[in-house]
């Protein structure tokens, strides 16, 4: 049978990882040796291969000679193929069934829809643990095919699919704990529900930009479809009603969540979008990535309270009731102006009289003689000024910096400021 035209595995294998490419050491004798054959092998007598191996981008479209594929990679435990050219699972189970400790699987961006898996090459993934297949538009199928082969899968990626629906498996794959199936059209929840039917072990579901538009299932279904969820990431979802959030509490185990970016939390501040979620999801204890602290849940939940109580009583989520239980109806905090003070008022005093004067705090020495000289008929030059801070024991401070701002004497409603002429 011909090889397929293009790079083999192999080829690149030997070009990336040649001494003198890649001068990587694990010791004395600890490169790979390979005897060289009666034909002769393009090969260099020794590669330095780690046990990962990245060969994306490379142009790779079939396997190489298998017995030298055995040779070198007897070590290796994760393989880099993605964004390469093969089109072939038969190539593909060519290279996988020669690396018998591989546990990590990259076949993204590579057009393997174009052929069928086969469960005899399939079978050749056996020891995979991890296989990444984003953007492969690797059919259900095909999907099919390898969960029926690989009974040790614990991580699987399907983004980037362009899948619309799911397609049930005929058998349940009871060991995968991560699905990683983002960036694909997955809006009905009847579609995700198969999910739970076919991963009944399911530990973190990442659904992320998917525009899932609700979750339509009752709380005793969610529990018993998801019973082992631990997180879930629905970033940039088409959720858009506060029933929908509610609904992930029937998840039994669920203590991660991830909800940025959804059509419900747009009208809301940042604090108010976190604060909500927290007091109403009580068993997270990670939201968005970051912990939610003990403090930070009671303080959210105190929130969730104010932020309710004066809603009409049809208005009010059950969630409120059992807060009020917990925590006994609060008052409203009080509203505090922290903004620092713009202006006061203060007397003035030159000579025998008293002018009781509004000035800006922002202004500066200079500013506020000029401001006084229409007051005081006294021209700036010919002007001093002094501040009396009326707790202040010292008595008055002399304001003799034309630049300093007012704001920094401290100057409060009712101090008082003395103008004098300037002894010639």
């Amino acid at each position: 049978m011909d090889q397929p035209s293009g790079r083999s595995f192999m080829q690149v294998l030997c070009e990336k990882y040649s001494p003198e490419n890649f001068p990587y050491r694990r010791g004395p004798g600890m490169g790979v040796h390979v005897p060289a054959t009666p034909q002769g092998s393009p090969m260099k007598d020794r590669l330095n291969l780690p046990s990962v191996l990245v060969l994306n981008s490379c142009g790779i479209t079939c396997a190489g000679d298998e017995n030298e594929i055995a040779a070198f990679c007897a070590h290796v435990s994760e393989l880099d193929l993605s964004d390469n050219k093969l089109e072939d699972w038969h190539e593909v189970s060519k290279i996988v069934s020669n690396v018998p400790h591989l546990e990590f699987l990259n076949l993204s961006s590579n057009p393997l829809s174009l052929s069928v898996l086969e469960r005899r090459c399939a079978g050749s993934f056996a020891g995979v643990r991890k296989l990444v297949l984003n953007n492969s538009k690797a059919s259900w199928e095909t999907v099919h095919t390898i969960l029926q082969e690989l009974p040790d899968l614990e991580e699987l990626f399907l983004c980037l699919n362009d899948y619309e629906t799911v397609s049930c498996s005929p058998v349940c794959c009871q060991s995968l704990k991560l699905l990683h199936i983002t960036d694909n059209n997955l809006q009905d929840w009847t579609e995700i529900r198969k999910l739970g039917i076919m991963f009944p072990s399911l530990d973190t579901l990442i659904l992320a930009n998917n525009n899932l538009t609700t979750i339509e299932e009752s709380e005793d279904s969610l529990a018993r479809l998801f019973p082992n969820l631990r997180s879930i990431n629905l970033h940039k979802s088409g959720l858009h009603c506060w029933e929908d959030i509610d609904k992930l509490n029937s998840f039994p185990k669920l203590e991660e969540v991830k909800l940025l970016g959804i059509p419900l939390l747009q009208s809301y501040t940042t604090e108010e979008r976190r604060k909500l979620l927290i007091a109403r999801l009580p068993s997270i204890v990670k939201l968005n990535g970051s912990i939610v602290a003990d403090g930070e849940r009671e303080d959210s939940e105190r929130f969730f309270i104010r932020y309710y109580m004066e809603f009409p009583e049809e208005e009010v989520p059950f969630r409120y009731h059992e807060l009020v239980t917990k925590y006994g109806k609060l008052e409203p905090l009080a509203v505090v102006d922290l903004r620092p003070q713009s202006s006061v008022k203060v007397e003035v005093h030159f000579q025998d009289k008293v002018e009781e004067m509004s000035i800006r705090l922002d202004q500066t020495v200079a500013e506020l003689k000029k401001h006084l000289k229409t007051v005081v008929q006294l021209s700036t030059s010919n002007m001093l000024l002094f501040y009396w801070d009326q707790e202040a024991p010292f008595g008055p401070e002399e304001m003799k910096y034309s630049s300093r701002a007012l704001h920094s004497y401290g100057i409060r409603d009712g101090d008082k400021i003395y103008v004098e002429p300037r002894m010639k």
